[in-house]
């Protein structure tokens, strides 16, 4: 080794390997669905958090779990980013919504927004353990797991700690490069044996906030195409409304301000319901 090299004692991180099976603690949740997208920027967690949202309006009792350990927005996106996590001898207690989702997310353990998590695999799947076993889930009809992007550790852990989730949910816009990585997302579910619940075309399109016409920014259909090709539902298209950058800088979920975005989600949110709960 030459003078200044910095020899490297541990070796690169390997795949976690867990054993199949769903932890005990975790059995009081009805149902599971996982949201992922095979890359960033597509507007994932804003769509997590608003389904979220609207889940909870159809009555439903709802659990959010900000799985992204690297960028936690889910509390940002809901102005409950400035709170902290307590436990009692039962467990971790997420934090409490007025949009009636519970919540748990690394943005809540560190000491300020701008603190990196610079975490091996191992420590990041006993984060995510964490949230699904020592957090009180307990009587929750629904959790929303919003995965990072692309198909890594956090997805895998997820997948094979809670290998009988509903469903998963993938996030594209419609660039083809986009619809690309929702390829491998799709291929990524039927590896770990999840069903795809659907595909959801984020961006699609641009509502002029002057004209009320639309402009396909990105193109268009790309979403429903790859979704028909692959034999997986379509669960809609998302339009580009400026109201959502700025209601979600300031905390506030969309779907409960703008009426376009509330009907458009609360019809997904139906949709998944249905194929959820009739299975």
């Amino acid at each position: 080794m030459g003078k200044g090299e910095i020899k490297m004692n541990n070796p690169p991180p390997r795949p976690i390997v867990q054993p199949p099976g769903k932890s005990l603690k975790y059995t009081g949740v009805k149902h599971t669905i996982f949201v992922m997208s095979g890359k960033g920027g597509v507007g994932k967690s804003t769509f997590s958090v608003n389904l979220a949202v609207s889940l909870a309006s159809l009555g439903k009792k709802v659990g959010l779990i900000d799985a992204d350990i690297n960028d936690p927005d889910d509390p940002k996106l809901l102005g409950i980013n400035k709170m902290e996590v307590f436990a009692d001898d039962e467990g971790i207690i997420p934090v409490s919504t007025k949009y009636g989702v519970s919540v748990i997310s690394m943005a809540f353990l560190l000491p300020s927004e701008d603190t990196p998590v610079i975490w091996r695999g191992s420590l990041r799947h006993k984060a995510i353990q964490q949230f699904l076993e020592d957090v009180k889930w307990k009587g929750t009809d629904y959790i929303v797991v919003d995965f990072p992007p692309g198909t890594g550790d956090e997805p895998l852990t997820l997948g094979q700690l809670i290998p009988d989730a509903d469903g998963i949910i993938i996030v594209i816009t419609p660039q083809e490069v986009a619809l690309l990585d929702a390829v491998k997302a799709i291929n990524f579910a039927k590896q770990i044996k999840i069903p795809v619940l659907g595909l959801v075309e984020n961006m699609s399109g641009f509502v002029c906030p002057h004209c009320g016409n639309t402009i396909d920014i990105f193109g268009r259909g790309g979403g429903e195409k790859t979704a028909l090709k692959y034999k997986v539902p379509f669960l809609g298209r998302i339009p580009i409304i400026p109201e959502v950058a700025e209601k979600s800088d300031e905390g506030i979920p969309v779907v409960t301000v703008n009426d376009t975005l509330r009907k458009i989600f609360s019809d997904m949110a139906a949709r998944i319901v249905e194929q959820v709960e009739k299975k």
